[in-house]
This record gives C-alpha cells, structure tokens and sequence, in this order.
C-alpha cells in the first residue's frame, strides 16, 4: 500500500500518484456515486427513519397531556435534528465521492480515497485471490477484492472505510463502492486480471562470473 499525502490536483495522472510503467495502460477510471454512497454506505435512509420515529413517538406521547397539534409542535424539534443531520450526511457522501478515483490497469487496481487524509491504494492482480461483486438493481455495485494474505498487504477498516466491504473486520477487503455500471467494470476487471495472472513473471539475471560466450 502506498500513501501519497500531496494534494491530487498534483498528480501527474489523474487519480494515480505517479506516471504509468511502461507497458501498463489504464482500462477504466470512476468514481462512486454519491447519491448510493449516502444511502448505503452512511444509511441515509436509517438516519432519517429513526428521527421520524423520535417525532412521532413524542408526539403519540405528548398527545395524552396536550393537543395533537400542540404535541406535534413541539416534536418537530426531531425533524429539524434530523434534517440537518441528513444534510450533513449527503456533504460527507458529495465530499468522498469528488475525492475518490478508481483506477483498472491491465496490471493492477488503484484506489485515491480519503478527502482530508488523501492515500492511494495499488492492488496488484497477482495479490488478488478473488473479487466479488454485489449488484443492485439500479445498475450501482460494489466490487470487493480479497486481497492474500500472506502478500504482506495489511488494510486499516477504519482509515479505508467506506471504500472497504462492509463488516469485514478482521481481514479487510477493498471495494469499488457504489460505482455505476458496476457489472461492466467488475467485467473489465476479471478480464484485465486473467490476462495479468496467466503471464509468467519472468526476470532474467546474470550469473556472478559468468561472461558472454561468443558464437560460435
């Protein structure tokens, strides 16, 4: 894992901290959309449930000493929390989404995620023992990548979070979260990674004391 700390506008390709080796092309790049981002991975949606039920609660409560209009008055102050609340969360989901590239080379996945702490994950496809993706039915996806274990690879939940497949605590797996037409880019990555997998890695050195032998 390597951490570039610099602010991306720097970067000299976008979303990667350096230029591409040779022979390494960029198949694909995306972001997360915020939209999904704020419902799944922040529970928009749960947020907004429980402040209705705080307001309605308080006001079935207050109903039995007061008006229901009254009651109902003074339970709004739950639906102002909670609007507020719900804002706060859809500018977290804008934010991570505008700072989150993600990368599929013919070599390897690159993820820049984190808006105040910017880190950029590269994930060779030869420490890639399986993906998994979690489609829904507006076409959005997660991507999730169990990485080897023994690739000396180690990921922090908390500091990926919420580019991480959720719940997977103890062995953290990266993930592609919410990312539009996400079985033609998970089709995209298993193509790029049978392709880097099935090329043998092969390095050519010289033998100490050995000397070119001329043709005969």
């Amino acid at each position: 894992m390597s951490h570039d700390h610099d602010d991306f506008q720097t970067e000299p390709v976008r979303g990667l901290p350096a230029h591409l080796p040779e022979g390494e092309e960029i198949l694909w790049q995306g972001q997360p959309s915020w939209w999904a981002l704020a419902q799944e991975s922040l529970s928009l949606w749960w947020v907004a449930g429980y402040f209705v039920f705080l307001f309605a609660w308080r006001t079935i409560g207050g109903a039995a000493t007061e008006t229901w209009l009254a009651s109902a008055t003074t339970a709004s102050f739950f639906l102002v929390l909670g609007l507020i609340v719900c804002a706060l969360l859809v500018l977290v989901s804008l934010i991570q989404a505008k700072a989150t590239v993600y990368t599929i080379t013919n070599r390897r996945v690159a993820m820049r995620i984190g808006a105040a702490l910017t880190m950029t994950l590269n994930l060779p496809f030869k420490q890639v023992l399986n993906a998994e993706l979690s489609l829904r039915k507006s076409g959005h996806g997660n991507i999730s990548l169990e990485m080897n274990p023994e690739g000396g690879m180690g990921f922090s939940y908390v500091l990926t979070w919420p580019h991480v497949r959720p719940w997977k605590l103890k062995h953290p797996q990266p993930a592609l979260r919410c990312i539009p037409d996400a079985k033609a880019v998970a089709a995209i990555l298993a193509d790029a990674a049978q392709t880097a997998v099935s090329q043998p890695d092969i390095q050519i050195t010289r033998a100490p004391g050995m000397a070119a032998q001329p043709a005969e």
